[in-house]
């Protein structure tokens, strides 16, 4: 798939005004979003590093030219500041909250952990707006199949009461996992009509 990146951002005023309908993706710091991006792209697009925290800033990248996927900044581990590491939070709650292109939000938790209060959060947002989101569990590869198995549906089981919730889905930038499925997703959101 081809992509390109459209434009990096730090503020509301530098989001871009286009009519391209957005996915974005969004998780803790260290949950493998970049990873995530350049194994669906087939492609090294976003930058990756053994340092949580890369992504500073939220990026928006066209996509075949027909949508932007937009990866927002991971918030939790990386070593910054508390002054900017609110700033990234209001900055992604506002894109989240008030953004009219996005279809559809992949909210990635790492496979080997419970949700937690930030993802909750994220969930609750997303909720409350009536956005539809994909619960994307990364680096499903470092689990044994039944602990998978189990940690998904213990996934499925805490979300039931969410309404817009369209899939929890294991998913491995290593192995390929979960690509295709997250791709259809995606194409389906991006595609249907506001």
């Amino acid at each position: 798939m081809h992509a390109d990146l459209y434009r990096s951002a730090v503020s509301i005023a530098q989001f871009p005004q286009t009519p391209y309908p957005e996915v974005a993706f969004a998780g803790r710091s260290n949950v493998g979003k970049s990873s995530l991006l350049n194994r669906l792209l087939l492609a090294q697009i976003a930058r990756t590093s053994q340092t949580p925290g890369c992504t500073r800033t939220i990026n928006f990248y066209l996509v075949e030219k027909s949508w932007m996927w937009v990866d927002l900044p991971g918030v939790g581990y990386a070593a910054v500041s508390q002054h900017q590491r609110q700033g990234w939070t209001q900055l992604i709650r506002t894109y989240l909250q008030h953004r009219s292109q996005l279809r559809l939000t992949c909210v990635l938790v790492d496979s080997r952990r419970v949700l937690g209060p930030w993802d909750m959060a994220i969930i609750e947002l997303l909720e409350n707006r009536e956005s539809p989101f994909v619960v994307v569990l990364t680096k499903s590869d470092k689990l044994p199949l039944s602990a998978l198995q189990r940690q998904q549906a213990q996934v499925e089981s805490y979300l039931q009461q969410y309404r817009y919730v369209v899939e929890v889905l294991p998913t491995s930038a290593r192995t390929g996992l979960g690509r295709d499925a997250l791709l259809a997703i995606i194409r389906r959101y991006c595609m249907a009509p506001v």
